[in-house]
């Protein structure tokens, strides 16, 4: 019912509790926008305009522009204001728009045959999740290292050693997401709560940790384990197009032997701090070889359609391995005059895929397009940044700005400088993600080497490598999530084993690159 009108002239027009609506309505308006998410947002633009105006550079305007636009997305990648596939297609607009590139050139970046070797190798990872081949090959080594009595050290070798192989073939997060149901069924066979023994629960954090921390290690071994690896490659290729491309095969020369290194520590890390001796008899109790016979009877024989994907990958790996063999002996590739790459037969096989029929039901084949729309579109885009970035950074003028400014550099002894590059790497990606943090720190360092007349190899291998290092803090990546949401593990677990795992990384890095890495990526051959 209305208000009646009032005949005193002291009663005001407006009631007052209207006034205090609306007071209370434009203050909610105000805080809805003051959001420290929105003030990230407008972070960005506001950096990029005052390097417009306030910054002047020794160079074309293109290079304050290219500073000026760096500024804007690494901002937003940091704050993760927008979400970063988001923030990833903004050079599509920012770079025409401020005059680095065209639109067509920009757009060239985001599809290549990297990607192309991302896509196809994501695909055959979705069909390997899709018919339990992860779950069979985790359970079946996991039957072959439990012993009788149960070994802690061998069982947890054994875990460890599964998601480090699986990791190699699928990136970091989706295999932690696979095989860490694998590893908790297996501790489900474990009281919980209080009566819970201290030799029950370290054994939990044990396989937790080495799950996550096992993720991160395989995926160094070979260029699709990780996103990192693919910006390295990438990049490498977009700032030295006449250079020696980076193939499976030689990143598979270094990054194995270097991440068997960092494997063995840290399992025996997480086997000194969480198997001490005696334990066997407290687990054998719960967990025998019967309850994972048990497992794999479930899961029943191997199908014609598992086998069939089996073969598609080793016949993948195959491909990958003798595309370019040495420079005496060449591979596969010279029978197309080098024009096929490893992004070639990475999409070539996963279209076998769409072809093979799986004998399961009448006219259904291995994989159809409804199975693939998990694929994380999100890494694809950032992938594409990262190269726009490169090639922003390079054809702008900033390259030439950054390699000035970092002269100071030229007399640092190398043995000095790696080990300091792969630790500030490894300090920046506990904050923000692996694949950010390398296509922040590539561009500057490959400067870096300019100005100490090294191969840029030599500081971007252990800086890219660095920023898969995180190991530390349950956000460093989402496989840390994964296992942290499991319960077993608190952040000062983390923190106990991460730091010396990390320690140990970094060393294990500055040992192998200018030994081994010089050795594999030809470091001794002059860089144009």
């Amino acid at each position: 019912m209305a208000n009646p009108i009032s005949d005193d002239p002291k009663t005001p027009l407006i009631p007052l509790h209207d006034q205090v609506e609306r007071s209370e309505s434009f203050s909610w308006s105000i805080k809805s926008i003051l959001t420290p998410k929105n003030c990230f947002i407008l972070l960005g633009p506001l950096l990029c305009a005052v390097i417009c105006l306030c910054v002047k550079l020794n160079g074309p305007v293109t290079s304050r522009n290219m500073l000026a636009v760096l500024v804007w997305i690494f901002g937003w990648w940091v704050t993760e204001a927008v979400p970063m596939p988001i923030t990833s297609m903004s050079p599509l607009f920012l770079f025409p728009l401020f005059g680095i590139a065209t639109a067509d050139e920009v757009a060239q970046s985001y599809m290549d045959d990297v990607i192309a070797l991302v896509l196809g190798s994501l695909i055959l990872a979705l069909a390997v999740e899709h018919y339990n081949i992860h779950r069979r090959l985790a359970l079946n080594i996991t039957q072959l290292f439990c012993g009788e009595p149960v070994n802690p050290p061998l069982l947890l070798l054994g875990i460890c050693g599964t998601t480090a192989f699986v990791s190699m073939w699928m990136h970091n997060t989706p295999c932690a997401m696979m095989m860490m149901p694998v590893a908790t069924g297996i501790l489900q066979r474990f009281p919980t709560g209080p009566t819970q023994s201290h030799i029950v629960s370290n054994f939990c954090k044990a396989v937790v940790l080495g799950v996550i921390y096992s993720a991160a290690i395989g995926g160094i071994s070979t260029l699709t384990g990780t996103g990192v690896n693919l910006i390295l490659v990438g990049m490498w290729k977009s700032y030295f197009p006449e250079a020696e491309p980076i193939t499976f095969n030689t990143w598979f020369f270094f990054g194995f032997p270097l991440a068997l290194l960092i494997f063995f520590a840290m399992w025996g890390i997480l086997c000194l701090l969480y198997c001490r001796r005696g334990s066997g008899q407290a687990l054998s109790a719960y967990l025998d070889k019967a309850h994972l016979k048990r497992e794999l009877q479930m899961l029943g024989p191997m199908s014609y359609a598992e086998k069939m994907v089996l073969a598609v990958f080793g016949v993948l790996v195959v491909l990958w391995m003798t595309r370019s063999i040495t420079d005496d002996i060449p591979g596969w590739g010279v029978l197309f005059k080098d024009r096929a790459g490893d992004g070639t037969v990475s999409v070539m096989m996963a279209t076998l895929l769409f072809i093979i029929p799986s004998k399961k039901q009448k006219g259904e084949k291995l994989m159809d397009w409804n199975k693939c729309k998990k694929l994380p579109w999100g890494i694809i885009l950032l992938l594409g940044a990262g190269f726009a970035i490169a090639d922003g950074v390079r054809t702008s003028g900033l390259t030439d700005i950054l390699s000035e400014a970092l002269d100071f550099l030229e007399d640092v002894p190398y043995l000095a400088i790696a080990p300091a590059v792969c630790l500030i790497s490894s300090t920046i990606t506990e904050f923000t993600s692996n694949n950010a943090t390398t296509t922040l720190v590539i561009p500057l360092l490959i400067q870096i080497a300019s100005s100490m007349h090294i191969h840029p190899l030599l500081l971007l291998v252990p800086g890219a490598i660095g920023a898969q290092f995180s190991f530390l803090l349950p956000t460093g990546t989402p496989s840390n999530v994964v296992g942290f949401a499991t319960g077993h593990v608190e952040i000062q677990d983390m923190i106990k084993v991460g730091l010396p795992l990390k320690i140990a990384g970094i060393a294990a890095v500055s040992l192998l690159m200018p030994s081994l890495g010089a050795y594999v990526f030809g470091t001794a051959r002059v860089v144009q």
